[in-house]
């Protein structure tokens, strides 16, 4: 009896795709095949080796996840948050899922809501600024914004930090950081325009408005820049670029006009009915986009953000 073989393969990988996501591998491995005893009627016979082959087996050095972890490591950045009340754990649910690392910071005990975002909770500052992050993200009250960044520790703080602001005045944090802070450090002045209520649901169309107060030269400190407003260009918001000053002056106006109108139908005693108009609905949502600062202060109702 005559026995013939064959080498057995598979089809050949594709070639590799573009996207550093979508890459397939292959690997192979070859097994001698041992050649039958001998027979009496027959001589031995030698085999070539089979050769196996397989589409994304388990490596013992994953390139295609090596791959994928440079990227992410390249395209992330580092962000602490200090001031993780409820504006900045709603920036930061949207920095996580963007892949970003973060360091956050709060008076008040917030670990269980970091955890849940991945995030690292501090409750010292030079614990947090010991880890160099990329970028700083200020999101206070405005009343407690200057003793904050008074008390931040930039000697343990790389050079070229980014600070960034998320309040709804812009000269007020815009003068604070270039007193205070270091000539080295970068500075970005922003505020989105919308909140956890207005937001809750998506950005797109949302505007963001956005002012480079002081970028370092370098091609890297532009690129931080970059990466961080393409999260919020990524979920579609309205990218607006605009000085300080000129923020002010519109928002001073559009937040009277909002806050009052808001309390005043609030006042009114508007009530929602079986058969709202469109526009009726638009007043009902303005004053409970309102509501939640009648009653405070004056200096805490200019702590909302966007109307909220």
């Amino acid at each position: 009896m005559h026995f013939s073989f064959t080498k057995f393969s598979s089809i050949p990988p594709s070639p590799p795709s573009p996207l550093p996501f979508l890459l397939s591998f292959s690997s192979s491995i070859s097994v001698p095949f041992p050649p039958f005893p001998p027979s009496s009627t027959a001589k031995p016979r030698h085999f070539s080796r089979i050769c196996i082959r397989a589409i994304d087996a388990a490596q013992p050095f994953d390139y295609e996840s090596h791959l994928r972890s440079q990227y992410v490591k390249r395209t992330s950045l580092k962000i602490a948050i200090i001031g993780f009340g409820n504006f900045g754990q709603f920036l930061a649910k949207t920095f996580t899922r963007h892949h970003h690392s973060l360091l956050v910071y709060s008076r008040s005990d917030y670990s269980h809501v970091a955890k849940q975002l991945n995030a690292s909770f501090f409750t010292d500052l030079h614990d947090l600024c010991e880890l160099h992050p990329d970028v700083v993200l200020i999101s206070t009250s405005i009343l407690s914004a200057e003793t904050v960044l008074q008390s931040i520790p930039f000697q343990r703080l790389k050079r070229s930090t980014l600070f960034v602001d998320v309040l709804s005045v812009k000269e007020f944090p815009r003068n604070l950081f270039l007193k205070y802070l270091p000539r080295e450090f970068d500075i970005l002045c922003t505020h989105p325009m919308f909140g956890p209520e207005s937001g809750k649901n998506s950005w797109v169309g949302l505007p963001f408005v956005y002012d480079k107060v002081r970028v370092g030269a370098d091609e890297e400190r532009s690129r931080r820049v970059e990466k961080f407003l393409d999260i919020f260009a990524k979920e579609g918001c309205r990218m607006v670029e605009m000085s300080c000053l000129e923020h002010d002056k519109y928002a001073a106006g559009s937040q009277f006009v909002t806050h009052t109108m808001g309390r005043l139908l609030e006042r009114f005693g508007v009530e929602s009915s079986p058969i709202n108009t469109k526009g009726y609905e638009t007043l009902l949502n303005l004053v409970e986009n309102t509501k939640v600062v009648s009653g405070l202060s004056e200096g805490a109702i200019w702590e909302c953000r966007g109307g909220e």
